[in-house]
């Protein structure tokens, strides 16, 4: 079969290696981690346009390498080609290896940030995508109170740093695809940093795999063209109906 892959570049690397390791023909496309910062409706529209300039008279499908992420993925159409996409809701699925295993964990560890090597290496470095960014906020205290107002600026400096109050422990997903240990270290230090816990998880790169060569069973959703995703708020996570 020769295949399409539409993939976030968080995954790059996992990605590279099912490619290099498939017995399909894999074409690959990488999008920047960064659509995730501007919403579900940009990060769509991005994803849609890259399906759409699929040629449909040189490949079998469209494999998407991507989660729901935040309803990203709900409402992309399938054209002419069928699109491929994992059942879950976050990355995280793909890099554990299952949904099972990432809600068993997530349940028994509330409170904990994942990383990984591509959450490192290319989680950060895209500033021009971030909100922040676009809305002029990665500033410091004095800018922003010479810009908003001190009252206004230490609201802007708390909203943005809310993120982090429901997190102690980060979690490093190491997948054997690591070069050496620099970036257990820079998980490490980032815990340190802020007084978390950390730990150190093995990764499951199965379901990236079958992503790439298959079987699509059950924890792949098919749609077929004339179809879109759904989601279905349920243990499937993702759907398909008609247009």
């Amino acid at each position: 079969m020769r295949l399409r892959l539409i993939g976030c570049e968080i995954l790059y690397r996992e990605l590279c290696w099912a490619v290099a390791h498939s017995i399909h023909q894999v074409d690959v496309e990488f999008l920047p981690k960064g659509l995730h910062d501007l919403g579900a409706a940009p990060m769509r529209s991005r994803l849609q346009e890259a399906i759409d300039r699929t040629d449909a008279s040189r490949y079998e499908a469209v494999l998407l390498g991507y989660a729901l992420c935040g309803m990203g993925l709900a409402g992309l159409t399938a054209r002419s080609l069928p699109l491929i996409v994992p059942r879950a809701h976050d990355c995280i699925t793909l890099f554990l290896g299952s949904r099972r295993r990432y809600t068993d964990y997530f349940r028994s560890h509330p409170g904990t940030y994942f990383l990984t090597t591509g959450w490192i290496e290319r989680g950060r470095d895209l500033p021009q995508l971030s909100i922040q960014e676009k809305l002029g906020l990665r500033q410091s205290f004095e800018e922003l109170a010479s810009r908003y107002g001190e009252d206004n600026a230490r609201y802007l400096m708390e909203e943005l740093g809310g993120w982090t109050r429901h997190y102690r422990r980060i979690a490093f997903i190491e997948t054997g695809l690591e070069p050496d240990g620099r970036f257990e270290e820079a998980a490490r230090r980032e815990a340190e940093s802020r007084g978390w816990e950390f730990e150190k998880l093995s990764g499951d790169l199965s379901l990236v795999r079958r992503l790439v060569d298959g079987p699509w069973d059950e924890d792949f959703l098919q749609v077929p063209p004339g179809h879109r995703i759904v989601a279905t708020y349920d243990e499937d996570i993702v759907g398909v109906e008609p247009l």
